[in-house]
């Protein structure tokens, strides 16, 4: 028998959830006095019937064999780092995710995997008891992409003021405190640009709270200048993850940090996009979706019916410029009138070409993923295919947790990269070295060239009156 509190804790849901189940007849239970009683055979078969996805604990590591290199993730979403980790080389002992849905995900298809949730409430001691590292054993490795929306250019870039940007800075204190030979940072290009106060007399914490004007990369020159005062060496640059071999343009910065003597060399280029330096031309969504079985089943959602119509008169590869111009205002409506362009509306995607970045919905108006031929968006196994997951890895969660996983997730083949890159640094390798190789479509994104423009503008603005905006 049990109460209305004990049947929240196993479902990890409120007491004032539970009630309302109750209270709608979706519960069955039985009124003794002024409570509600619970038989627990009712409570498992409501979990039974109405799939309930309770998630996982967190717990230690489940398994004692420890790699060669040992490595630590964190914000480790659906895995698609991790992923790309492992098949370079390097397998993490502990993933660090607070999301439900993904913590499901990686419980599902990594059960021996030491996880922690909320990162706040955890200290470097208590971690490393939970990934199971051996006393005297050093971590190697730790890697992750902490929350991207407070420097995303699509946000409303508060950066370290955000409250995800501060949880970027505990990360950053996590690795201060274990101090792992190598450390990756991956996120979003805003990062490169987004707006923090820096001075090279107060820290970050002073920057924040004194009138120093907020520059243009400032978040960033912190980030670099705590891991260099913790004795690591910083490189990083905008990579394309097309130029790894994923079927995907999406560009993302990746900083890796060594503690010692030595920078990691750019990560090394498989393919280019017209096959230049000798490389194979980039992957197309048509190779992408090559993995998927004719019978397969598809799981996506829909467009509505006034944006199919526009729909059926485009092509493989168009967009809403390619619909009759009398029916462009109609179609667009006020953001007919927005500046740029508005390349992500009415977008069918083209077999032969890389699938754009993948987002967490793909019928958002602006950033359209509807498939080349038919009339509906990609749907998640598309998805996993283009970010090239393995078809036996399980993405846990409603529809539209499942899109937001996938979509987050960090591309396989740019996680192989970097782990073939930070190996071949541990074994003291010179990689091969593709001179002015385009990285990216944009420039000043490498970590010499983009510190001597921000410190460009540092010095601009302290020319200027020292006042905040």
């Amino acid at each position: 028998m049990l109460s209305v509190h004990d049947v929240a804790s196993k479902c990890k849901v409120t007491d004032q959830h539970v009630r309302s189940l109750l209270r709608k007849g979706e519960l069955k239970a039985e009124m003794v006095g002024k409570q509600w009683i619970i038989h627990e055979e009712a409570i498992n078969e409501y979990i039974r019937d109405n799939k309930v996805a309770i998630a996982p604990d967190d717990h230690p590591l489940g398994k004692k064999d420890i790699p060669e290199i040992i490595a630590l993730s964190f914000f480790s979403g659906a895995m698609g780092l991790d992923i790309g980790m492992e098949k370079g080389g390097i397998q993490a002992l502990l993933a660090c995710e607070f999301d439900k849905a993904c913590r499901l995900t990686i419980d599902k298809n990594k059960p021996e995997m030491a996880l922690i949730g909320d990162i706040n409430k955890y200290t470097a001691d208590k971690i490393l008891e939970f990934s199971g590292v051996p006393k005297g054993r050093k971590v190697d490795l730790i890697f992750g992409g902490p929350p991207c929306q407070a420097f995303s250019s699509a946000g409303s870039r508060k950066g370290f003021v955000d409250s995800r940007g501060n949880v970027f800075l505990k990360y950053i204190d996590i690795i201060m405190e274990i101090l792992p030979k190598y450390v990756v940072i991956e996120n979003v290009r805003g990062l490169l640009s987004s707006a923090f106060p820096y001075s090279y007399t107060l820290d970050y914490n002073e920057c924040a709270c004194s009138d120093v004007k907020p520059i243009k990369g400032g978040a960033l020159l912190h980030i670099v200048d705590r891991l260099r005062s913790a004795g690591y060496v910083v490189s990083f640059d905008l990579y394309n993850a097309a130029n790894f071999g994923a079927p995907q343009i999406r560009e993302r910065v990746v900083i890796i940090a060594h503690h010692g003597k030595g920078k990691v060399p750019s990560l090394t280029p498989t393919h280019s996009e017209n096959g230049e330096y000798n490389l194979p031309k980039w992957k197309t969504l048509s190779d992408a979706l090559a993995c998927l079985p004719h019978d397969v089943e598809h799981h996506h959602v829909n467009f509505p019916e006034e944006r199919l119509r526009f729909y059926r008169l485009l092509k493989e590869g168009q967009y809403w410029k390619n619909l009759p111009s009398d029916m462009h205002k109609e179609a667009m409506g006020k953001s007919f009138y927005l500046g740029g362009g508005k390349t992500g509306f009415y977008r069918r995607l083209s077999f032969n070409r890389p699938s754009p970045t993948l987002v967490t919905h793909p019928a958002m108006p602006a950033t359209d993923l509807c498939h080349p031929t038919e009339y509906r968006p990609l749907s998640v196994e598309e998805y996993k295919c283009i970010q090239e997951f393995p078809s036996s890895w399980d993405i846990c969660g409603s529809l539209l947790d499942q899109y937001r996983q996938i979509g987050n997730a960090v591309p396989i083949a740019l996680g192989e990269a970097i782990a073939r890159a930070i190996i071949s640094h541990m074994k003291g390798e010179i990689p091969k070295t593709l001179i002015d190789f385009p990285y990216s479509r944009y420039k000043v994104t490498d970590d010499v060239s983009w510190e001597i423009d921000t410190r460009k503008r540092i010095a601009q603005a302290e020319l200027m009156p020292n006042k905040c905006e």
